[in-house]
C-alpha cells in the first residue's frame, strides 16, 4: 500500500442531462484509493451545496480530506461538458472558482512530505495562488507525477516546461505531447522521438502517452512498452485518462512489470470509457476478466 497525495481541482461536470462529481486529481485519487492505497487530496471547495456534495463524495470514497479547504467567497468548481457523437468530451471551465485559491497550509506540507508520490496537473496552475502553492509543495514532494491537462486558454509553454522539469513521471495524450514538443521547437511525426525529446529536454526518466482507442505507449527505464488498446463501445471518455493514470502508477509504485502495468491501465481506461461518468466502481477481478476476454 502506497501513500499518495493528489493536488488540484475538484468540480461538478455538468452534462446535458445530468451532473457528475469530477476533476482530474479527484478522479485519480478515487481510483487509487479503490486499488488499495492510502490517498490524500489537497484542494478547495466553496461553502455551497456543490462543495458539500464533493466533501461527502470524497468521504464516501475513503479518500483522506484532512487537507481539503473551504472558500467563503468563491463558488465550487463547475465545468460544462459537451459530448460529440462519438462520446468525446470538450469543456467549458468556469473561472474563478474555489480551487483556484488553494492555500499552502501546514497540513498540506505534512502529508506531501510523508507521501510516496505526489500527483498534480497543469490546469490548477491557471491562477497564481494555487500555482504558488503547487510550486512550494513540489520542493518537498518525493516522487512527482505530472498529469498534463491542456485546457485553452489556461496554459503556456513556459509554465508547462517548469512543471515538466520538476516531474519524475509525465503523462500526456498524443495531441498534448506533439503540441508541447512543437512549442519547444521540436518537430517529428514519430511519437517515440517526441517522447525521447521531452525526456532529454526535461530530464524526466518516465513518460506515458495515451492514444485514445489506440491504447498507450510507456517509456520507462530507457525502454518502450506498448498496448494497442481494447475494443469497446464508448459511452463517454470523461475520466478514462484519469483512471488509466491511477491504475498505471498504482502498479508501477508496487513494482509490477511495466508491460503488465500498462496492459492493466489500458483495460481500466477502456472500462471507464464504456461506462457513464468518470468514476464507475470497478473491482480488480473485473479488470483481470476483461483483459482475459480481450486477449483470447
Amino acid at each position: 500500500m502506497a501513500n499518495i497525495t493528489c493536488f488540484g481541482e475538484v468540480l461538478l461536470d455538468v452534462f446535458p442531462t445530468h451532473k457528475k462529481i469530477g476533476g482530474a486529481p479527484l478522479n485519480v485519487a478515487v481510483r487509487l484509493q479503490s486499488l488499495d492505497n492510502n490517498v490524500y487530496i489537497i484542494t478547495r471547495v466553496g461553502a455551497d451545496d456543490n462543495g458539500q456534495k464533493i466533501k461527502d463524495f470524497i468521504k464516501e470514497n475513503n479518500v483522506n480530506k484532512v487537507a481539503l479547504q473551504v472558500d467563503e467567497n468563491l463558488k465550487t468548481g463547475k465545468v460544462k461538458v459537451i459530448l460529440d457523437d462519438k462520446g468525446c468530451a470538450s469543456y467549458d471551465i468556469m473561472f474563478p472558482r474555489a480551487w483556484d485559491q488553494i492555500e499552502l497550509t501546514e497540513s498540506a506540507k505534512k502529508i506531501v512530505k510523508v507521501s510516496d508520490a505526489f500527483v498534480f496537473g497543469s490546469l490548477v496552475a491557471r491562477d497564481k495562488v494555487s500555482r504558488n502553492t503547487l510550486y512550494e509543495l513540489l520542493k518537498i514532494a518525493n516522487y512527482k507525477i505530472f498529469d498534463v491537462n491542456l485546457r485553452a486558454p489556461y496554459y503556456n509553454i513556459d509554465g508547462l516546461s517548469y512543471l515538466m522539469k520538476e516531474a519524475n513521471f509525465i503523462k500526456f495524450n498524443d495531441d498534448e505531447i506533439f503540441e508541447i514538443s512543437k512549442g519547444l521547437n521540436f518537430s517529428s511525426n514519430s511519437l517515440e522521438k517526441n517522447i525521447q525529446f521531452i525526456a532529454e529536454a526535461t530530464d524526466t526518466k518516465s513518460i506515458c502517452v495515451t492514444k485514445g482507442s489506440a491504447g498507450a505507449i510507456l517509456y520507462y527505464n530507457d525502454n518502450f512498452y506498448y498496448n494497442s488498446g481494447y475494443s469497446i463501445e464508448v459511452k463517454d471518455t470523461v475520466g478514462a485518462g484519469d483512471s488509466f493514470l491511477a491504475s498505471l502508477i498504482n502498479k508501477l509504485l508496487k513494482e509490477v512489470a511495466p508491460q503488465e502495468a500498462l496492459d492493466f491501465a489500458c483495460a481500466v481506461g477502456a472500462i471507464v470509457a464504456s461506462s457513464e461518468g468518470a468514476n464507475p466502481e470497478i473491482k480488480e477481478s473485473d479488470i483481470l476478466n476483461f483483459i482475459a476476454q480481450k486477449t483470447v
